[in-house]
């Protein structure tokens, strides 16, 4: 309870063989105190790079409202009054812009990307208090490669390096098994910081559902009981693509 939550969705579709369009949209809720939606529009360039290989150039743009509502703060030190950094709510919309590259086959696939280009302060020196929650720009490289153990059986290890200024780099390790192109499990480990299981079933031949759970291995492990997320990835055949483009970082 009180517990940070986060939703997101999703969409793209291939409007042609070499122009893919999406949308995006997260919503971020801390304490019912501060809300972030976030709403972007995607554009990929597919290029044919040989008969196997292909990459994918893309570009978003969108923007992040933000707001933090302080109403009904009941402070130990005595009214909001006292604290005058509760004083007013905050409401504000930041425009953003991202660029990524991603180079895939049936086989394997690596990325990099930044996915907001434009820095942003959500909070600034405000009535005399020194405070700021500045967004900078976060470097994403992520990679895969998919083993045939046998006609039934795949195994696919991954990793996600995410990179900030004036924080250590993060490291995401990955390593699935997939049954039969339907059942898949596997478990990830983030360095320093959580251990994964996770899950998913083909419950039709488009739809998948998933289930993971994270649980902390630093020090705020003491403060949580980890983590749940649902996922759902359902495919639209287009035209373009036999069964849905989902040649993704997640699903081959």
């Amino acid at each position: 309870e009180g517990a940070p939550k986060t939703a997101s969705l999703f969409v793209h579709y291939p409007v042609s063989e070499r122009i893919e369009l999406g949308l995006s949209f997260t919503n971020d809720d801390i304490g019912n105190v501060v809300t972030e939606n976030n709403i972007y529009a995607d554009f990929a360039y597919i290029l044919p790079v040989s008969e196997e290989a292909k990459l994918s150039l893309g570009i978003k743009a969108g923007v992040t409202l933000f707001d933090a509502n302080f109403n009904g703060f009941n402070l130990q030190s005595g009214g909001v009054d006292t604290d005058v950094a509760f004083n007013e709510n905050v409401t504000q919309t930041f425009p953003n812009v991202g660029l990524g590259a991603f180079y895939f086959t049936d086989k394997y696939y690596v990325g990099l990307s930044t996915p907001n280009l434009l820095t942003t302060t959500h909070l600034e020196n405000e009535n005399g208090i020194q405070s700021t929650g500045v967004q900078d720009i976060h470097f994403f490289l992520t990679g895969g490669y998919v083993f045939d153990i046998n006609n039934d059986l795949k195994f696919k290890p991954a990793f996600m390096v995410k990179g900030v200024k004036g924080s250590p780099l993060s490291l995401d390790l990955t390593a699935n098994v997939l049954f039969n192109e339907k059942f898949e499990a596997g478990l990830a480990y983030r360095f320093g910081d959580a251990l994964s299981g996770l899950v998913n079933y083909r419950v039709a031949p488009n739809l998948r559902i998933g289930y993971a759970y994270d649980y902390t291995v630093n020090n705020l492990g003491n403060y949580n009981t980890g983590s749940h997320e649902i996922m759902l990835l359902f495919n639209v055949k287009s035209k373009f693509w036999k069964s849905g483009y989902d040649r993704s970082p997640r699903f081959f």
